[in-house]
């Protein structure tokens, strides 16, 4: 969730990190909203509208108070004192008598974020209080740590820059488990899902009244697997994430510590079985793996086959079945070299730079080992799925032996790749790869085209869905030019 800034760009004053903390905590407000059993709003003082909101977020744990969106809107009237005290005094704010919202009766809290010494903004707390019946055990729970979550943002305690901000696949979060622990590391209470969790890695006690450390400890059969910053979340030294695996369940937890002015008095540990989500992510990281191998195995394939080729054309006692084999070769070496890339990578696309770098100037000493001929490139092809690779690669390799061997007939000289990414009129993108030469031009005679260039037809028509147009070079040479959409690839 982001913050809605536009409205205050130009009237806050915020220092040094200041902007960052209050994305960190709407970034992990959710867990308020959670425990607390309330909607939360962030407010933000504007010349024109008393306060604006900047953000808003629903508890998963109940009811929403507010089914219409108000981000980016003035303060009603009524909640405009509350929110200005809060703002002033720096501490929290209740509301004095109960306010009524349609047929629901609603607490409010004005809880100032203050950061040091400067109040950044405003939460205000919304809680539905229709509900006669008496709150459990897990609900004071949940409450008591929402407040204290809020009082430390009072402090400016909470966000804590320490806390985790990278992927949050698989992160804990209220409902899959909660326990709370004192400065000990003692647990004081858990929820039924946290206890439930613990009981999936072993443990068969309750939780309550033991060292959650102690517990972890015990459950731990290989401890050369251990995440080293499992101990600080444990016991709730430090606002990390970190990982338990045992008997084939995994568990993911998460501390959030608790402090006052003067010290930690506690923390809570969410905590999450991802024991599927681990199991899923592992089957996906084999089955990369065997595609990668399947790769290299194809590549080192073709290489014996293209080795096999290279001998028989040695033995070959005429030049028309020595040059055929010979060509060959160089075909299958191509679709080799794309295998090789492949395998280096779990992608779904290829660097073709750097692929064709090497097999450009390769094609063109291979077609001339008696000429000399300069190779150039320019343009970038920038990243290829993977399946357009091969048919690039082998066009490219026919038409680079064609430019030699046919536009230069043995004589030294210069050949050229060009590629080129644009957009159409349409909004098509288009990649456009021209291979062009100084040599003798296209002849005026009609003339039969050899296997090479009826490949290049095939592949550049059928697999590639392009047009390939050959044309007079300005100059002197030919140029082939071919024009690609990379819009459904």
């Amino acid at each position: 969730m982001a913050i809605f800034t536009d409205p205050i760009r130009e009237h806050a004053d915020f220092g040094p990190g200041d902007a960052e903390w209050l994305h960190l905590l709407v970034g992990d407000w959710q867990m308020v909203a959670d425990l607390a059993f309330a909607d939360l709003a962030l407010w933000f003082p504007h010349p024109e509208l008393g306060y604006v909101a900047l953000a808003h977020v629903r508890p998963s744990t109940s009811h929403t108070v507010f089914h219409a969106d108000f981000v980016g809107e003035g303060i009603r009237s009524d909640l405009l004192p509350l929110v200005a005290k809060a703002w002033e005094s720096r501490s929290i704010e209740r509301s004095n008598e109960t306010s009524w919202s349609s047929d629901m009766a609603l607490r409010v809290e004005a809880v100032p974020m203050v950061r040091n010494g400067r109040t950044l903004a405003i939460v205000t707390t919304h809680m539905d209080l229709s509900s006669s019946r008496m709150p459990s055990r897990l609900e004071l729970t949940y409450r008591q740590c929402a407040y204290d979550l809020l009082r430390m943002g009072t402090l400016g305690l909470w966000p804590d820059f320490a806390s985790p901000t990278g992927s949050r696949r698989g992160a804990p979060r209220v409902g899959d488990g909660l326990i709370r622990l004192d400065a000990e590391g003692i647990v004081q209470y858990a929820s039924p899902n946290g206890v439930s969790a613990f009981r999936r890695l072993g443990d068969g006690e309750s939780l309550e009244g033991r060292s959650l450390a102690e517990v972890t400890a015990g459950l731990l059969k290989d401890r050369r697997l251990v995440d080293e910053t499992l101990p600080l979340v444990v016991t709730g030294r430090m606002p990390w994430r970190s990982e338990i695996e045992s008997r084939g369940v995994s568990l993911s937890l998460r501390a959030i510590p608790l402090r006052d002015e003067h010290q930690r008095f506690g923390a809570l540990v969410l905590c999450r079985d991802v024991s599927e989500l681990r199991r899923r992510e592992l089957e996906l990281v084999t089955k990369d793996a065997t595609i990668r191998e399947i790769h290299h195995r194809v590549k080192n394939n073709l290489q014996t086959v293209a080795a096999l080729l290279r001998m028989q054309s040695r033995r070959m006692v005429s030049d028309e079945a020595k040059q055929g084999l010979e060509q060959a070769m160089r075909r299958v070496a191509t679709i080799a070299l794309v295998h090789e890339t492949l395998s280096q990578g779990l992608t779904q696309s290829v660097d073709f730079d750097e692929l064709i770098g090497r097999q450009f100037r390769l094609s063109a000493e291979v077609a001339s080992p008696s000429q000399q001929v300069k190779t150039q490139r320019s343009g970038l092809f920038g990243e290829l799925p993977s399946d357009f690779a091969t048919p690039l690669a082998l066009v490219i390799n026919e038409l680079v032996t064609n430019a030699v061997e046919h536009g230069l007939e043995g004589r030294a000289g210069t050949v050229w790749l060009i590629a080129d990414r644009s957009e159409s009129e349409d909004g098509e993108e288009l990649l456009t790869v021209t291979v062009a030469d100084d040599g003798v031009g296209i002849p005026v005679t009609p003339y039969v085209e050899g296997l090479g260039l009826q490949i290049v037809r095939t592949l550049v028509t059928s697999e590639l869905g392009g047009s390939i147009q050959w044309k007079a070079r300005e100059g002197g040479g030919t140029a082939v030019q071919i024009v690609l959409s990379l819009a459904t690839r």
